[in-house]
């Protein structure tokens, strides 16, 4: 997983660097239209398209007898059981290509949150900065002696708050200057450093580092952290961010106009790439 990040972090952030400094829409709508001409090929090559021709017409028989024989009872059950079971068996049909885009979409998507479901840090404002530290790192009754070595531009507001039913340590960050700064955090012969972008345009921005498989494919903004190390994570707490889409400034979270617009690309391009769905 953390091979397959490497390899993804740098693509996209490529991909959507020429959109850096424009509206966040703009990027999202270009990933959404390739987003859909890829699973249009995708379900073009692992789908069978004549059985789902054949499908979609027994619906729409199915359709038109009911709007034709509306006052035959029997013919109206007969033609909604026809259409259930069709359906059915159009889900059937569907099933293997969902198989095969559904891991991708999922990869797309945890790579897009980091581009666009976080605002940048602003100078002058405070944010929290976590460390989680695995149980045995530290002894009960005792605030560990953890170091955070921060770079020019970057300040700690007050003295760190230790919570041990967490095993979390907590400052208060500042930004003074705009920036890509990188921390570190110490922890006697271990260390573990984190990304810190105090910029307003839409770059990738990690919340979080983490360790562990499942937590790569969840937060892959970053490499993970050493298995074998104290650390078990480290947070910055940077705001959510929504999209404005259209020109009523409406506020959404952007994976909603991804997903609208995916489809609506998707449903207008089937006929061109000459895909059933």
């Amino acid at each position: 997983m953390s091979f397959i990040n490497a390899l993804l972090r740098p693509l996209f952030d490529a991909l959507l660097y020429p959109f850096r400094d424009l509206p966040a829409m703009v990027g999202i709508t270009v990933v959404s239209l390739l987003t859909a001409i890829g699973l249009l090929i995708v379900f073009k090559h692992t789908s069978n398209q004549k059985a789902l021709e054949d499908v979609k017409r027994h619906i729409h028989a199915g359709l038109f007898e009911i709007r034709l024989f509306n006052d035959d009872f029997r013919a109206i059950m007969r033609a909604q059981r026809d259409i259930l079971r069709y359906n059915l068996t159009y889900m059937r049909y569907s099933l293997a290509p969902m198989v095969w885009t559904l891991p991708p979409l999922i990869l797309i998507m945890a790579q897009l949150q980091f581009h666009y479901g976080y605002e940048g840090l602003e100078v002058g404002k405070d944010v929290l900065l976590k460390v989680q530290l695995e149980e045995g790192a530290y002894s009960e009754g005792v605030k560990p002696a953890l170091e955070v070595d921060l770079p020019d531009g970057l300040s700690l507001r007050e003295p760190a708050v230790w919570i041990p039913s967490l095993g979390e340590m907590a400052w208060r960050l500042t930004a003074e200057a705009p920036g890509d700064y990188e921390l570190e955090i110490r922890n006697g012969n271990a260390s573990a450093t984190k990304t810190v972008r105090v910029v307003d345009n839409v770059v990738r921005r990690s919340p979080f580092r983490v360790r562990g498989f499942v937590n790569a494919l969840l937060y892959p903004a970053e490499a993970v952290l050493p298995g074998d190390g104290p650390i078990q994570s480290i947070t910055v707490a940077y705001p959510e961010a929504e999209v404005s889409v259209g020109v009523f400034g409406l506020e959404l979270y952007w994976m909603i106009p991804y997903f609208v617009l995916s489809m609506v690309f998707a449903f207008a391009l089937r006929g061109p790439f000459g895909v059933t769905i």
